[in-house]
């Protein structure tokens, strides 16, 4: 039950999205000198060597990170998410962040950060990658239950990010149940659920679920660097976000045409949508 290890898929284009959407909810959270705290039930390794046996094995970073990082647009997200990026490598593309590293990024001396990791393998690596700050706290626990603990939070701000491996595949109606536990107890959170498009049924369902509960304020951004099909193999992936900030739609509006045109591979394609309004 404890097989996935991220670091075979670090920097692909499923990474892309969810780091580039975790990057702008993050640095719309530090506009205000309000203290808030991060959440994130699933952490992994923190930060991932692409010269290493599991990346060179599926070399997934190639058709993600590899390929934006001669990005020569204008977009000023993707700029700024390249950015944050170049700055864990000197010259070339040798390390790229995990979504602890990212957030590190822009928890301020104030903010909390709290990561949960069950790999026997991943969770020491993220000790050692978080232990340079007090304000970071590493909890080898399940994080759907770690969650539920830290909510509401004594900051009363909080932005939370969920992404399971899905290996198990009750995680699909366990990350929406949980959310929305978690969103019962602190409805002005941040939340956030990755999801990966393998079975295009089980993204529906969650999306079905999460427009019936009366749960308001949710966004939804999907980056699909192929068609879907019935085939083994994620073929999509995408954010689910409860109360983003109001900037973010737009931004994301015009970052993932150009994410599109530039990691598509064949019949790309992206989704903005507004799952339900405010």
């Amino acid at each position: 039950m404890l097989s996935y290890r991220h670091s075979f898929h670090a920097g692909n284009p499923a990474d892309v999205i969810k780091h580039l959407v975790l990057a702008e909810v993050l640095s719309y959270m530090t506009r205000k000198d309000k203290p808030f705290d991060y959440i994130d039930t699933h952490s992994g390794a923190g930060l991932f060597e692409l010269a290493s046996s599991d990346a060179q094995k599926t070399q997934e970073f190639e058709d993600g990170i590899g390929r934006l990082m001669h990005y020569g647009g204008s977009n000023e997200a993707i700029v700024r998410y390249l950015d944050m990026v170049k700055g864990f490598n000197e010259k070339a593309l040798a390390y790229y962040p995990g979504s602890p590293k990212v957030a590190e990024q822009y928890l301020r001396k104030q903010d909390k950060g709290w990561f949960f990791e069950l790999h026997p393998q991943d969770l020491p690596i993220l000790q050692k990658n978080t232990a340079h700050k007090r304000s970071l706290r590493v909890k080898g626990e399940d994080g759907f239950k770690g969650l539920l603990g830290l909510v509401p939070p004594l900051s009363r701000r909080a932005v939370v990010l969920m992404d399971p491996p899905y290996e198990i595949k009750t995680d699909y109606q366990k990350a929406v149940n949980t959310i929305l536990k978690a969103h019962k107890s602190f409805t002005s959170g941040t939340y956030m659920i990755w999801y990966p498009v393998v079975d295009r049924a089980r993204i529906d369902q969650m999306e079905a679920e999460l427009i019936v509960s009366g749960v308001r304020n949710i966004q939804l951004f999907e980056l699909a660097t192929s068609a879907d099909t019935e085939e083994r193999g994620m073929t999509a992936s995408g954010m689910i976000v409860i109360n983003p900030p109001y900037v973010l739609k737009d931004t994301m509006d015009s970052v993932l045409p150009e994410l599109v045109k530039e990691l598509a591979a064949d019949e790309g394609a992206f989704r903005s949508i507004e799952l339900v309004g405010e």
